[in-house]
């Protein structure tokens, strides 16, 4: 067979309906009116992320507070009890009177520094730890520390001053572990400066 012979292969399409190509449309292409959408979007997922920063920051902040304060309240119970021991080694301080130091013999005198070295380095120790004794003795009863138990008439210091100490205080860290004890003068330097001033009337 040549190529004379071979018949023409038929390119022409069928009859019946004509052949329309559908228009090509891009996946990517947006919507109309999606841009306001897509924006809305992006401004949602912001907030939100922004809003979750906010809290994981207030959280460490929180978490890094809880971690510093029970670092340093953590010994509250045991520095209760240990008070007891500082208070019982006072009071064998001030059980001692002082006609009965100045004339003990070396063994007595030995005793007496003994103990005080002892309190001494007990109350070193619970500095150690944040707790502090409170000495108020002289200054302006203040109640978040002290727990006034009477008043003293004393006209040489003004109304409202610790006079006397029975228990001593102790804070650890910013808060109150044990308030002091205390007398509280009654009248003082105010109350006589009324009182002459109404003498003078």
């Amino acid at each position: 067979m040549t190529d004379r012979d071979r018949q023409p292969e038929d390119t022409s399409p069928p009859t019946g309906e004509p052949v329309v190509s559908k228009p090509y449309i891009m996946p990517d292409d947006p919507e109309p009116g999606s841009v306001e959408l897509l924006q809305k979007e992006v401004a949602e997922a912001r907030d939100r992320t922004l809003r979750t920063l906010a809290e994981m920051e207030n959280l460490r902040k929180r978490t890094a507070k809880e971690v510093a304060d029970s670092k340093l309240y953590g010994v509250t119970g045991f520095a209760r009890d240990v008070l007891d021991i500082a208070d019982n080694l006072q009071r064998a301080l001030d059980a001692v009177p002082a006609e009965a130091r100045a004339a003990a013999d070396s063994g007595l005198t030995s005793l007496i520094e003994g103990v005080e070295l002892t309190e001494r380095s007990l109350l070193s120790a619970l500095e150690k730890h944040g707790v502090k004794k409170l000495d108020p003795q002289g200054q302006k009863f203040d109640p978040n520390f002290h727990q006034a138990m009477y008043e003293v008439p004393d006209a040489s210091v003004p109304a409202g001053t610790v006079v006397q100490v029975m228990q001593a205080g102790y804070t650890i860290g910013e808060r109150v572990l044990r308030p002091a004890l205390v007398g509280v003068a009654k009248g003082g330097a105010k109350a006589a400066a009324a009182a002459n001033s109404n003498e003078l009337n």
